[in-house]
Order: structure tokens, then C-alpha cells, then sequence
């Protein structure tokens, strides 16, 4: 921050502790007297209502005293006035690396033993599987839910679905560094064929009659990603349109949403943030979970 709003919040912040001091030291010098005290008692209304004027107990203002103390001593040892630091040097981003420091060298060596072995043994692993459970419930269940079933958006992992490959490699490949699933939007170009071409892909889920005849415009704009078939292409990442596995839904007006507006579908890449031994153990439970041996 500026110098300008350091001394500001420097001044702001002791100008409000010492008056807090003030505050409680007035206070406690207008305690009223034994006369004073009797005087206001003997004011009743209705009968029966009568004024007190009982002073806060010394205790209770002390705890006042040592709150404001307790401050002073902890804005001189960590920063909170303006850009001072504190006596301690101490930051937020220093105290979290020393965490991530100590974590990795209590549990490094067993993240490396687990990710020097090949994914027949880690699938089998049910310590290694544990490991990735947590792994799984602290970076992936945000988007593909606690159950690993997905959502809008986010693919369902426990089925035969992949969109890149259902292999260890591929899904590995897919967590350390991300993909970014692209749907073009054809609106503009289809024109007034949406509504054929809505109609084309709902046959094609619904399974080709005999004699259809194969759209030219789905030749011309979709068979590069999704198959002359529909049945997909997983080096692009286009899904099957075939099954009824759908990702952003499957009633007309969803796929008409995806043709007309396009859908981009965002895998952020993790590779820095697990690194290749949390990495390999995180895909290995993934592939589980269509394996029957996962949880």
C-alpha cells in the first residue's frame, strides 16, 4: 500500500485504541457517589419502577484494559499498521510455505514410493486408493461431485465415458495438464437447419433408422469432432452421440443451447499444484472407479 494510506491506517488504528483507554478511564472517573446513588433510587414511577445506577465492576473494565493491551502488544509483533511488518517478520505466504514444507517432508517419501509403482499395483493399493480419495475429495469433488458422478458441465467418472481415453495414462495425462474442451457455435452458419440438425442428433441417440440419410451439414461442421458415426473422437475430446451419456443434457433445448451457442468446457491443469507423485496416485483411484475396485 501507499505511504499515504500506511500512515493513515497506522494513525487510525492508534488513535482507536487510545481512545477505547480514554473511553474506559472517563468512565470509571464518573462513578457516582453514595449521595448521588440514593438520590437517583428514590426516583419511582408507577409504583414500583425505580431507577439504579449500578457502575460496571472493576473486573470488568480491567478486561477492557488488558483487551486493549493485548492489541497494542500483538499490532507491534505482527503487521496490521499500514506496511510495518512486526518485530516477528512474520507473512502469511511465509508461514503457509514452511506448512507445505513440513507436509512434504513428512509425507514425500510416501507419495514417491506410491508413484514409482505401475497402476496395476496402485489400483489394487487400498492404501494408495485411500490416499486418493482424500486427494480426489480436496481437488476434484468441487466440480465432479463428492460421488465422482459429475454434473452440468463436469463428466461422470464412474462410467465408460471418456471423452480423452479411459486409460490410467490418458486420465493422468488429463489431471497435470488440464484440457480445454471447445464446442464451436454453429448458429450463424446452420441458419435455419438448427432445427434439422437438432432433430439429426436426436435420431442419433435415439439410434439410426434403416434408410436415414446422413445429414450434410452434420458432415460439413460436426464429423470432424464427433464422428462420421457420432460415436466421438477422443484426441479432440468430442463426445459420443450415441449413448445417453450426455454432458450439458439431452432435451432438445439443450442441444439446441449447445449447437447454436457453443459450449468451452475448462479442465484446469494441477501438474504444480500435486506434482507427478500425488498426480500418478490421484489418476490411479480415478481409474478405479471404473474398475469395481474403488469406493
Amino acid at each position: 500500500m501507499s505511504t499515504a494510506l500506511s500512515w493513515f491506517v497506522i494513525l487510525g488504528t492508534i488513535l482507536s485504541l487510545l481512545g477505547c483507554f480514554w473511553l474506559i478511564v472517563w468512565t470509571n472517573r464518573q462513578r457516582a457517589s453514595e449521595e448521588d446513588i440514593k438520590e437517583s433510587e428514590s426516583h419511582v414511577w408507577d409504583e414500583n419502577i425505580r431507577e439504579l445506577n449500578n457502575p460496571l465492576p472493576m473486573w470488568w473494565l480491567y478486561l477492557f484494559v488488558i483487551t486493549i493491551a493485548y492489541s497494542a502488544a500483538y499490532l507491534v509483533v505482527y503487521p496490521g499498521l499500514g506496511n510495518f511488518a512486526g518485530t516477528f517478520d512474520w507473512t502469511q505466504d511465509s508461514q503457509y510455505q514452511a506448512e507445505v514444507q513440513a507436509a512434504e517432508e513428512r509425507y514425500g517419501p510416501m507419495f514417491a514410493r506410491y508413484g514409482a509403482m505401475d497402476y496395476d499395483e496402485l489400483v489394487n493399493d487400498e492404501q494408495a486408493l485411500g490416499i486418493g480419495q482424500s486427494l480426489f475429495a480436496n481437488y476434484c469433488a468441487q466440480c465432479h461431485g463428492s460421488t465422482a458422478r459429475g454434473g452440468p458441465g463436469f463428466p461422470n467418472l464412474t462410467d465408460e465415458a471418456w471423452l480423452y481415453g479411459g486409460a490410467p495414462e490418458n486420465i493422468e495425462y488429463t489431471i497435470r495438464r488440464g484440457r480445454s474442451g471447445i464446442m464451436a457455435p454453429l448458429g450463424p452458419v446452420l441458419g435455419e437447419d438448427v432445427d434439422a440438425m437438432v432433430a439429426y442428433v436426436r435420431s442419433m441417440a435415439d439410434g439410426l433408422q434403416a434408410g436415414t440419410p446422413i445429414h450434410t451439414r452434420y458432415v460439413t461442421f460436426c464429423s470432424a469432432c464427433h464422428g462420421a458415426d457420432g460415436t466421438g473422437n477422443q484426441l479432440v475430446g468430442g463426445p459420443s452421440l450415441v449413448d445417453d451419456i450426455w454432458l450439458y443434457g439431452s432435451s432438445d433445448a439443450e442441444i439446441r443451447k449447445s449447437i447454436v451457442e457453443g459450449r468451452n468446457g475448462v479442465m484446469p491443469p494441477n501438474e504444480n499444484l500435486l506434482g507427478p507423485d500425488r498426480s500418478r496416485i490421484l489418476a490411479a483411484y480415478v481409474y478405479s472407479l471404473t474398475q469395481g475396485s474403488g469406493d
